[in-house]
């Protein structure tokens, strides 16, 4: 069963394609101090300088980082404090170019050998080269009093034209995402 060139190239693609479309979300990690009872905050602020800001103004990056853990703050309880907060809030982004690198069995020495079909091992492999942005989004809730870190959500993805396009959704998209692994949830209200 010899399977034509053209014919692997879009095996490969699909594969591929299946791969980036299951993990299109961005990866989310959290870590947070186990001696810190975040229910016990009752207000929030940001810092007078984000991570995010340029040296003599504030971003629209800032402002929609700002709009979107305002939102998911007051979710779940917290009141926003300009004069005396309990937690600050702080921001950083990176985003870099990235190269990944595939590859797959060259369809020149397909055959049948030692009961399987197959591309040799020892013969050349097909390589492609695929350029990305990978963005990363880092959330700080540092205690104010203490000037400690007591919580951190990151989050790291592909971006995508669409992402780039509209920041908007993609910041509320990756926010929401941060705080759905936060350890002190937003109410549920009851469907009447």
């Amino acid at each position: 069963m010899n399977l034509p060139r053209r014919a692997l190239v879009l095996f490969a693609a699909a594969v591929c394609s299946c791969m980036a479309a299951c993990s299109s979300g961005p990866k989310i990690r959290v870590d947070g101090d186990p001696s810190v009872d975040l229910t016990s905050y009752k207000t929030f602020g940001f810092f007078d300088h984000l991570a995010t800001d340029k040296q003599n103004y504030s971003t629209m990056i800032t402002s929609r980082l700002k709009d979107a853990t305002r939102r998911e703050l007051i979710k779940r309880g917290y009141q926003e404090d300009t004069a005396t907060p309990q937690l600050l809030v702080n921001f950083s982004t990176n985003v870099e170019t990235r190269t990944e690198v595939h590859s797959s069995p060259s369809t020149g020495f397909y055959g049948y050998r030692s009961g399987v079909y197959g591309a040799w091992g020892t013969y050349p492999q097909d390589v492609y080269t695929t350029n990305y942005q990978q963005g990363t989004l880092v959330l700080d809730l540092v205690d104010a009093q203490k000037k400690q870190l007591v919580w951190q959500g990151l989050a790291e993805a592909k971006l995508s034209k669409k992402d780039i396009e509209n920041p908007s959704a993609t910041i509320d998209s990756v926010i929401a995402g941060i705080f759905e692994k936060y350890p002190v949830p937003a109410p549920t209200t009851a469907a009447k």
